[in-house]
């Protein structure tokens, strides 16, 4: 019986050590986290909102692509896996749901804005507003 137990506690030491460790979790940030790091030139920014949400107004100089779009992962794939990805929403479910996908298609680092826009706003940081 102990040979079993030590057989089975071994097998589940050599799994979890040679599973692969290159991805990391998704990191869920403060909307104050992100405003430190708003002018990085190493960050990829994405408010993942629909385009009358962005256009409405819009953290930095994100890009707008939309989680609910049937498109989102085809333009998920112009983004560059090895830089850091910085997503965000209104409140956070739809940046939830983006970074899963992000992380199933393999980027590295990834960042979801904890509250989204309405935390954003609520803090009175700046945003930027598009014309249609």
């Amino acid at each position: 019986m102990k040979k079993i137990a030590l057989t089975l506690i071994l097998m589940f030491l050599i799994t979890v050590a040679c599973q692969d460790k290159s991805t990391n979790d998704i990191h869920v940030i403060t909307v104050e986290q992100m405003n430190e790091v708003l002018d990085s030139d190493n960050l990829q920014l994405v408010d993942v909102r629909t385009l009358d949400e962005y256009r409405l107004g819009h953290i930095g100089n994100a890009q707008n692509i939309c989680v609910t779009n049937d498109d989102f992962q085809e333009k998920a794939k112009l983004l560059d896996k090895n830089k850091p990805v910085y997503l965000y929403c209104k409140r956070g479910g739809r940046s939830a749901k983006a970074a899963k996908i992000l992380k199933e298609m393999g980027f590295k680092e990834i960042y979801d804005i904890k509250g989204g826009m309405g935390a954003w706003e609520s803090k009175g940081f700046k945003t930027n507003k598009s014309t249609p």
